[in-house]
């Protein structure tokens, strides 16, 4: 006999993945979450180089008497719009976090190691919007604005150790290389994160500040976009050497090909960051720029991540018939 659960209508499937979740479910929700904190990431970059960053001028409120967008005549419509808009999509990017906790609360069994990283999605996501609050109310001040993109960085890693914890199992970590691949791919990690924060300071000392009235690094802007540039020879040759050494030791498939994906978006985002620089550094690029820096960050900890193993997921607890047309 078939149960009204067997083929549920895709509403009734969408609110079953974290309210019954599987494994399966779980893992998706945690992938939804690298998606809109990559997403908000961009976005963020966006108001920047539109000029939009105090389109709303306040915080929590868009203007002094409104919450949302009203005619203002010292801003730009179009840049509140473009504000206002960054903001909203904070709320998809909260909701993804408490869909991640319901799932990981109703997961059966419930693992400990799930849950707490679920639970950092709305911590971090509600710590992120205070301190977007801060950054506007320090007119957009370069280290609030920097340490607003690191934020999401860490929210990106955080999101990204989700799926893995949910597409795994419990037991100790089993290396899948030889314990020096598995170190370089640390230090592999570490550089990535530094060249990160060289960015971060690259972009405070330049151009696309987000507004007239915001303040820069008083650093000079060609040391450190040369610094910058070292750092990119650094991780371009560690990637090509962890690379080399997988394949030379016969490393699982998935392993060569991460590290073959990471190498392949680290040369396409060297090619932006050098052409955005010959070319004066005009906007667009500068937010393809920001995109490829997020998608370098989670192909280095997708890399990272191939190289051990934990076994699969712990078995489910199938439910019953009546449970099952209880849920139902």
């Amino acid at each position: 006999m078939k149960l009204p659960t067997d083929r549920p209508h895709p509403l009734a499937r969408f609110l079953l993945s974290f309210w019954a979740p599987t494994a399966r479910s779980m893992a998706g929700w945690a992938i939804a979450a690298v998606v809109v904190n990559a997403g908000i990431t961009v976005t963020g970059a966006a108001v920047r180089v539109t000029g939009s960053g105090l389109g709303c001028p306040t915080w929590p409120k868009c203007t002094p008497d409104s919450f949302v967008p009203v005619p203002h005549p010292e801003v730009s419509p179009i840049n509140m719009a473009v504000e206002f808009g960054n903001r909203l999509l904070t709320f998809l990017v909260l909701a993804v976090g408490f869909a991640c906790v319901v799932a990981a609360w109703r997961l059966v069994p419930r693992r400990r190691s799930v849950l707490l990283l679920a639970l950092l999605q709305p911590v971090g996501i509600v710590a992120q919007a205070l301190w977007g609050g801060l950054v506007v109310r320090t007119m957009l001040n370069p280290f609030t604005v920097g340490m607003h993109f690191l934020l999401s960085t860490g929210l990106i890693a955080a999101s990204w150790m989700l799926y893995r914890r949910a597409s795994e199992g419990d037991g100790p970590a089993r290396d899948l290389v030889h314990r020096d691949l598995r170190r370089l791919g640390h230090v592999l990690v570490a550089a990535v994160f530094a060249l990160i924060v060289a960015g971060v300071v690259v972009t405070g000392t330049g151009p696309h500040s987000g507004d007239v009235l915001a303040s820069r690094f008083d650093l000079d802007i060609e040391d450190m976009a040369r610094l910058h540039a070292d750092l990119v020879y650094l991780v371009v040759g560690l990637t090509f050497a962890l690379l080399l050494a997988l394949r030379v030791s016969d490393a699982p498939r998935p392993a060569r090909r991460a590290a073959l994906a990471l190498l392949v978006i680290e040369l396409a985002q060297g090619v932006i960051g050098y052409t955005q620089y010959f070319l004066a550094v005009p906007a667009f690029l500068v937010g393809l720029h920001v995109l490829g820096s997020t998608l370098v960050w989670i192909a280095t900890l997708r890399t990272v991540t191939s190289l051990r193993a934990r076994g699969a997921p712990p078995a489910e607890a199938r439910p019953s018939p009546a449970e099952m047309a209880a849920t139902a």
